[in-house]
């Protein structure tokens, strides 16, 4: 008989070491090794679960957790050393415990395959994203909205097409960012219900033929039930697209808010003063003081995009069950996993530290003819059809154009020139008209804005105390 040659774990069938560069090729240990907690964790629980049901000995269970224990000590320390012969997380921790409990530790493996344990881990690394996501979304929306109230009396131009539009308060502009990272924790917790269902106890993909209790486990891990479909089980990762999809829109959203902080940062606009701690200079020119933050954070959006596209690429041409592709889910989920947290937490600290320009981003508010709208309407008020008056207003704005006037400089005379509707009403049309006029759900007047800034305080206080 030949002899067996390979000294993998899974070596048995082979006789012939594998090539060094296939040992290179397949190795995931550089980066899944950050999945030793998970790791051990779906140990423990299996082991736990197997003495439970009489697989293996009370004895072998508690060598196997405490050895288990042991390790990840180790492992947190920085002095256990990974060997990429080993492959992956899995066969490294296995071994080490083989080494130093004996057979006991053969046995772990039992009514279980890598299929279905690295499916655990990675459901366990996911849903411990999530909750700090989302811990960081809600601690960003409280800066918002702390800000908000801070910044109630401030007003800003509104603007479409990135033109000046009409005045609103800034705590309204704020607080639809607000709105939006609300959305995104939303879709995180979803994304945390639907990872968290166990697939540890499905074996490779047919089951296993042993009496295991996979409630048990999945209970000792805090999943909230078991996937019933074995197949589905190791292959499934919609539950990592999920993540990528909700950070993808998240950083999107931040990215959005990155680009306006940018702008009214510039000269051009000058609603903004950069806190010195989160800015920084120019090599050349000593007189800048660039907001480079903002920009990582609007460029990063960028890989948390491309990450999501990544794992899209991966899944869309594998027949089922598992298959080695599964790999390359791990990089991209790691790195939009920082992403998402590092940006969210730049972004909290950031955001208290800006000071504004109050009285300049109410003198912008008022230029460029921003109260046309208000004009426009009080004729419609007055029964006047909206496209009648509009196309007076546009008149009147093309008057103030060619004799170089504000709307508030116009004379009741010249405003009944335009249409004889006006009357001494409209010399009262001011900023503060303008936003009080929008007091209906979702506009900009004071008291409505006031009322949804508690309302968002209120669903997110709900939100921390159903935790």
């Amino acid at each position: 008989m030949t002899e067996n040659k390979s000294d993998k774990l899974w070596g048995g069938r082979f006789e012939l070491d594998t090539d060094a560069l296939t040992d290179q090729y397949n190795a995931s240990i550089s980066f899944d090794k950050r999945l030793y907690r998970e790791d051990i964790a779906g140990s423990k629980a299996h082991a736990i679960m197997l003495a439970k049901q009489n697989i293996i000995s009370p004895e072998d269970r508690d060598l196997i957790v405490n050895g288990l224990v042991e390790i990840e000590q180790e492992i947190t320390q920085g002095t256990f050393i990974f060997s990429p012969e080993r492959e992956d997380i899995h066969l490294n921790i296995e071994a080490a415990l083989t080494e130093r409990i004996g057979e006991a530790g053969g046995r772990l493996h039992t009514a279980r395959s890598r299929n279905d344990q690295v499916a655990t881990d990675i459901r366990l690394f996911v849903r411990d994203a999530c909750d700090s996501v989302i811990t960081s979304l809600r601690t960003l929306r409280s800066v918002l909205l702390n800000l908000a109230e801070e910044e109630a009396a401030t007003v800003m131009p509104g603007y479409t097409h990135l033109q000046r539009a009409q005045p609103i308060l800034f705590s309204h502009h704020l607080q639809a960012y607000e709105a939006m990272f609300a959305r995104d924790t939303e879709r995180f917790v979803q994304t945390r219900s639907r990872t968290n269902q166990s697939p540890l106890g499905t074996g490779a993909l047919a089951g296993v033929s042993y009496a295991v209790d996979r409630a048990s486990s999945a209970d000792l891990l805090g999943f909230d039930g078991i996937i019933e479909n074995s197949i589905d089980a190791v292959s499934d990762r919609d539950f990592i697209f999920d993540f990528h999809s909700a950070s993808a829109l998240s950083m999107i959203h931040i990215s959005r808010l990155a680009e306006e902080l940018i702008l009214w940062a510039s000269a051009e606009f000058g609603f903004l003063n950069l806190d010195e701690r989160f800015s920084t200079g120019s090599s050349i020119m000593p007189q800048k003081k660039n907001p480079d933050l903002a920009e990582l954070a609007r460029g990063k959006s960028a890989r948390t995009i491309g990450n999501m596209v990544q794992i899209m690429t991966l899944l869309k041409g594998q027949p089922l069950a598992y298959n080695k592709d599964m790999q390359e889910d791990k990089e991209s989920l790691f790195d939009s996993v920082d992403t998402v947290v590092d940006t969210l937490n730049i972004m909290v600290a950031m955001l208290p530290s800006c000071s504004f320009n109050r009285e300049h981003m109410k003198t912008a508010a008022e230029a460029n003819f921003a109260l046309a709208t208000d004009y426009a309407d009080y004729l419609t008020k007055k029964n006047v059809p909206f496209r009648e008056a509009h196309s007076a207003v546009g008149s009147m704005v093309s008057f103030c154009e060619r004799e170089n006037k504000t709307l508030a400089e116009l004379t009741l005379e010249e405003l009944k020139n335009i249409h004889p509707e006006f009357d001494e009403g409209a010399l009262e049309i001011t900023i503060e008209y303008s936003l009080n006029a929008r007091a209906a759900t979702g506009g900009t007047a004071p008291q409505t804005v006031e009322n949804a800034r508690k309302a968002a305080q209120t669903r997110l206080n709900e939100e921390a105390a159903q935790e």
